[in-house]
């Protein structure tokens, strides 16, 4: 939006203070309409970032920061139409959102609070509970169990993981595909282990009634694509993967 100097210089509309950060882009730097604006801008208190393709133009020499976007040249074959130059606008200000989003530690909590409406928001509304994979849908294998039928269990809904549990189905440990690799890189044969002395003993999990956006925030900190959903008394209750909250398709409740 443009502001007309008088009203920028008096604040008419309340859209710019002291307080804030103008961005100024244009390609040439020389955008009349805007270099007439960046004064009355500066008089308010307004600091100003210029993302120029010219660090040598007028509005570069009236700005606080300059960001050179410069291009080559443009897509269009007459070198005239703005086509390469815009999409570098639009590459640096995706760049500077996610410099920001790392300042501020926004996270998806703050996503689905400002969002709700939009799919993801959707999701990041529900519990675990509606939408983890449950019945079937959970790769399990008993304590005991040969790395070779542990493998094949894994196999069978594709998610690269099976849950080691005992005759009550309490989460016992986990078994992922890199355990897999990790033992054949070493040269082991994987028909001479159980589960049991391959698993990892306590993995992350949570709850069915936690939200999904404290669910995606911790999956985030671990670094996990997949957790265990466990009852209280250890007995599992579902699986989880990253894709059933961020969306992968159509929005689906427990993989029905």
């Amino acid at each position: 939006m443009f502001l007309h100097p008088v009203e920028a210089m008096h604040g008419d509309l309340g859209i710019v203070s002291q307080d804030d950060i103008f961005l100024a882009l244009s390609n040439s730097g020389e955008t009349d309409e805007l270099n007439i604006l960046v004064p009355s801008i500066r008089q308010i208190g307004c600091k100003v970032i210029a993302l120029t393709g010219n660090p040598h133009s007028s509005l570069a020499k009236s700005s606080d920061v300059v960001i050179d976007v410069g291009v080559a040249r443009e897509a269009c074959p007459m070198n005239l139409a703005p086509t390469a130059s815009t999409t570098a606008l639009l590459a640096m200000g995706d760049a500077l959102a996610v410099v920001l989003i790392k300042k501020r530690h926004f996270n998806m909590g703050d996503f689905k609070r400002i969002h709700p409406g939009g799919a993801l928001g959707h999701r990041l509304s529900s519990s675990v509970k509606d939408i983890m994979l449950v019945g079937k849908h959970i790769p399990m294998v008993r304590l005991g169990t040969s790395l070779e039928q542990a493998v094949a269990e894994m196999d069978r809904p594709n998610l690269g993981v099976t849950f080691v549990v005992d005759d009550h189905l309490h989460l016992c440990g986990i078994i992922t595909d890199g355990d897999i690799r990790r033992l054949i890189v070493q040269k082991k044969a994987i028909s001479d282990y159980k589960v049991d002395e391959v698993m990892t003993k306590h993995p992350l999990n949570i709850g069915p009634e936690a939200p999904a956006y404290d669910t995606l925030n911790l999956m985030e900190q671990h670094q996990s694509t997949l957790l265990p959903i466990i009852e209280d008394d250890m007995t599992v209750a579902g699986i989880l993967h990253l894709h059933d909250i961020l969306g992968k398709g159509e929005f689906k409740f427990n993989g029905r």
